[in-house]
């Protein structure tokens, strides 16, 4: 874990493990994708940006879990899933979609088929 990082989640080490997890797992399916660590955010890129994890508040007063990661991913289509907390449309056939991980369960098959799709269609992009 670089220090970029470590100072991410200062102010959040209990989303940190969640984090980790959630990091192997893409290294392991996206092959060749760069992370970079800014000051708001955490960006995963191939060709392009396809993911990001944030602590943005995606959901209204208590229906935010106290703890947890916002994590954006931007697919060609609009997902349909009680699980996606924000979809915006901000180009044509170009969706931005957010929703909120509390628990490493929720980092399942479901899940990682979607970060595919967003890294598959980034690398398509022109």
């Amino acid at each position: 874990m670089d220090e970029k990082t470590l100072f991410f989640f200062a102010k959040h080490p209990e989303a940190l493990p969640l984090y980790e997890q959630l990091e192997r797992r893409i290294q392991t399916q996206v092959p060749d994708v760069a992370i970079k660590t800014q000051k708001t955010q955490i960006s995963f890129y191939n060709r392009r940006l396809f993911a990001c994890v944030s602590f943005a508040k995606v959901r209204k007063g208590e229906k935010q879990p106290k703890y947890g990661l916002t994590l954006t991913l931007g697919l060609g289509r609009r997902l349909d899933s009680p699980r996606i907390d924000v979809a915006a449309e901000p180009y044509p056939n170009r969706w931005t979609h957010h929703l909120f991980l509390s628990d490493a369960a929720e980092l399942d098959a479901e899940l990682m088929a979607w970060i595919q799709e967003a890294s598959v269609f980034a690398a398509g992009k022109r």
